[in-house]
């Protein structure tokens, strides 16, 4: 489930996100799951722009931290100020760092330490949790 034991600006009922969302949109931002990788035409989209939660329209993601980590999802080395917010995911065997919309608490991925420098690390991002908006 999305982030409810936080407080969130948008705030819907389960039945409003089934409503706004598409099926995979709601699977990923609200029920925590993952999209195929290599699905998403948001891998290996590089023109300028930004990145925004496909169920809120929260920015994100500016296209100039965008960068091709050949995970087959669309990545980045650094958030928008104030786009994300990030929590600790059990799911697996050992813990990583989810993220997810400061604005609606969608889980729009995780994000690792291997990505490039400045900052070292790689936003795995879940494309269909995303839309893009071209500059200008």
């Amino acid at each position: 489930m999305a982030k409810t034991e936080e407080k969130y600006d948008v705030t819907l009922s389960d039945a409003e996100w089934r409503q706004r969302l598409s099926q995979e949109q709601y699977a990923v931002l609200r029920r925590h799951g993952t999209e195929r990788a290599g699905t998403s035409p948001l891998d290996k989209r590089y023109d300028p722009g930004t990145y925004v939660c496909a169920g809120c329209g929260q920015k994100l993601f500016s296209s100039e931290t965008k960068y091709d980590s050949r995970s087959g999802w669309p990545s980045f080395w650094k958030p928008l100020d104030g786009g994300v917010g990030t929590s600790t995911d059990h799911k697996l065997i050992y813990p990583r760092t989810e993220v997810h919309c400061s604005r609606c608490g969608g889980h729009l991925g995780h994000v690792f330490e291997d990505g490039p420098a400045p900052t070292g690390e790689r936003y795995c991002m879940n494309g269909v949790a995303l839309k893009f908006e071209p500059k200008g």
